[in-house]
């Protein structure tokens, strides 16, 4: 099975283009070899309004060699010839994609694609070049809302000409599920045993009064004053909450 690598550029701030689209910021390191990261990928794969923004700059053309996908509903294939137009169950036409033989995916562009294979446990491989410019607004890597996605440092390299930072991230979704599934699980034994604590002060509180022989006291509901009596009385609605949260949290 070959892999989706999302590889694009990125601002220090997070944007992978500017708020109109703009890529002028993004230099060309000399030690880059964009030819043989190119000779990765047979096959790249983009939304609609990548496609459109690369035409707009006079790309957008299919290059020989290479598969050129575009994910839209509204783009006639017969207007395309020389593309591959998905409009329908995306998330199915690119599992079977990634499962045909040959080269690497290039995921190319904007965010929002990516943020659909993400969710869909689509994407193999995140390669970031980070640029050091602030846009201080655009496209964002990764348009809200999108879920939390842990993923492995497979290497990194410092390009000192022009201060780009490359970093390869593989993408390890079970960890991340697994991990917030012990959390929620620690998370909800902790908050039943402090309500059994609570629960367990307001019986003590209870026997307390059913041994009173005071009636001056006890046919007035009103026990002479404890700490720890009042400590019950106020956590009674305290764990009746908690215990409502720990069953909803699972």
């Amino acid at each position: 099975m070959r892999k989706i690598v999302y590889s694009v550029a990125m601002s220090l701030d997070g944007y992978v283009a500017g708020p109109n689209g703009e890529a002028d910021w993004i230099v060309m390191d000399p030690e880059i070899d964009f030819m043989g990261m190119m000779a990765r990928f047979d096959t790249i794969l983009m939304g609609r309004r990548t496609f459109e923004a690369a035409q707009a700059m006079g790309g957008g053309a299919a290059m020989p060699g290479v598969t050129s996908i575009v994910v839209s509903r509204t783009l006639q294939q017969k207007d395309h010839p020389g593309l591959t137009i998905i409009a329908e169950d995306v998330g199915g036409a690119v599992a079977r994609l990634r499962a045909d033989a040959g080269k690497d995916i290039w995921l190319f562009g904007g965010g929002s694609l990516f943020r659909s294979l993400l969710d869909l446990g689509l994407v193999d491989a995140i390669e970031v070049a980070v640029i050091p410019v602030l846009l201080g607004g655009g496209i964002p890597l990764l348009p809200p809302p999108a879920p939390r996605t842990t993923l492995r440092l497979v290497s990194s390299k410092m390009y000192k000409a022009t201060g780009t930072l490359g970093l390869e991230y593989g993408n390890a979704p079970n960890a991340a599920k697994k991990s917030t599934r012990s959390f929620s699980y620690a998370g909800t034994a902790a908050l039943r045993r402090m309500a059994g604590r609570i629960l367990s002060s307001r019986r003590l509180r209870k026997s307390a009064l059913m041994n009173c022989r005071s009636p001056c006291h006890c046919h007035r509901n009103r026990p002479p004053y404890s700490p720890r009596l009042a400590r019950a009385t106020n956590g009674r609605r305290e764990a009746n909450l908690l215990l409502s949260n720990g069953s909803t949290s699972t």
